[in-house]
């Protein structure tokens, strides 16, 4: 609850300076129009995915599909461990990295408790897939959708993939292997599979899963996603309402992070237009030479770890002046964001949710592991720019 306030006074912050800059004349209102028609629809998807993800968690979707994976797995520990993995992957594609942060982690925790298993080799895997993971589909990260009108055959799903799909699946195998090697010792043996979650409501289970998977597909068809994940949206709340009422309310709203969002957004428009490009420039250099791109990736890798993914992809926005360029910047901010605690607002949510289970992570061993994967991640993930 904390968090949710110190976001949103934080977007309060920036939303004032925004409001200063348009008033002194540095950030001329026509520009911020601009702004706020290019991020509406994103918060709207926001929003919607949220609801969608929030509701689905309380019918019961994430807990039985978890489940369902330990029966799957025939008590071998290291094949529920790539269960989970493969779950952590789909869902943050599909869903967002915040989806898998702060609701699968929750039942990866339970799931690995229920039969017995160290939990954090599951947790540890919610966490660094849901940023490396978002870069395979342009839902899965804020910062996709805020790319993809700026690339080839703007808001065409194909053209996000077919730039940076080679790259996606590198990040997420060179993750995989990472978490592998770290937690190979607690991934051996065999563990006897505890019962299924009692479900209270079997049609809310069903008729929620339902929208869930009619929706998946949509979320790639072409269509803008705001669309497709609001009709599920609205699904969810009228099955809800008809089933569970008490569920609903206004708390299913991420309000915070709409302020927070909302406040960047506007901020960043007006360090543009003071002349920020000019530095970015500067720092991230220019041109898609193999070691332009690096330099792309690895500025932005640390940017994000500096100050955060979202404003770290807005400031080297303007520097990404080529395809390959804009990807670079995109494996970095979201591959990059495994070091410092506020790289990702991802992170944060994920680790409250740790503290909440009673799982103990030091963020000192959180950021030395960090600090040996993101590098790996981020060249790796740009060699197949390299090689276009």
């Amino acid at each position: 609850m904390m968090d949710a306030v110190k976001l949103a006074l934080a977007g309060v912050v920036l939303l004032a300076g925004a409001i200063v800059a348009v008033a002194t004349g540095i950030l001329p209102l026509s520009e911020l129009g601009v702004v706020a028609k290019r991020v509406l629809p994103i918060l709207a998807f926001v929003v919607a995915v949220t609801v969608v993800a929030e509701l689905a968690a309380k019918a019961g979707v994430f807990d039985v599909t978890a489940s369902w994976l330990a029966r799957m797995s025939r008590g071998r520990t290291a094949l529920l461990w790539a269960l989970v993995v493969a779950l952590a992957i789909v869902t943050t594609a599909f869903l967002s990295l915040d989806t898998t942060a702060v609701l699968l982690t929750p039942v990866v925790i339970a799931v690995a408790r229920a039969n017995g298993l160290p939990p954090l080799p599951f947790a540890l895997a919610t966490v660094w897939l849901a940023n490396t993971a978002s870069l395979l589909l342009p839902v899965s990260n804020l910062t996709n959708l805020l790319a993809l009108a700026r690339m080839p055959g703007a808001a065409d799903p194909t053209s996000f993939v077919l730039l940076l799909g080679p790259s996606a699946a590198v990040a997420v195998l060179v993750t995989v292997a990472l978490l592998w090697v770290i937690h190979r010792r607690s991934l051996v043996g065999s563990f006897t599979v505890a019962p299924p979650p009692q479900v209270s409501d079997r049609v809310q289970l069903v008729a929620a899963s339902v929208i869930v998977l009619a929706l998946l597909p949509l979320l790639v068809s072409g269509i803008e996603p705001w669309i497709p994940a609001t009709v599920a949206a609205l699904a969810l709340i009228g099955l809800f309402a008809w089933r569970s009422p008490k569920a609903l309310g206004l708390r299913l709203v991420p309000w915070s992070l709409l302020v927070f969002a909302a406040g960047l957004f506007s901020a960043v428009a007006a360090l543009e237009a003071w002349g920020s490009g000019q530095l970015a420039t500067a720092v991230a250099g220019s041109g898609s030479a193999p070691v332009d791109l690096l330099r792309m990736s690895g500025t932005a890798l640390v940017t994000a770890n500096a100050l955060d993914n979202l404003p770290a992809y807005l400031l080297l926005e303007s520097t990404a002046d080529t395809p390959e360029r804009l990807a670079a910047v995109l494996i970095g901010v979201n591959a990059g964001p495994l070091i410092t605690p506020w790289a990702s607002l991802a992170t944060l949510l994920w680790h409250q949710r740790l503290v909440a289970a009673g799982v103990h992570l030091p963020w000192r061993r959180f950021i030395l592991w960090g600090l040996v994967a993101a590098p790996l991640v981020v060249a790796a993930a740009t060699v197949p720019l390299l090689l276009r």
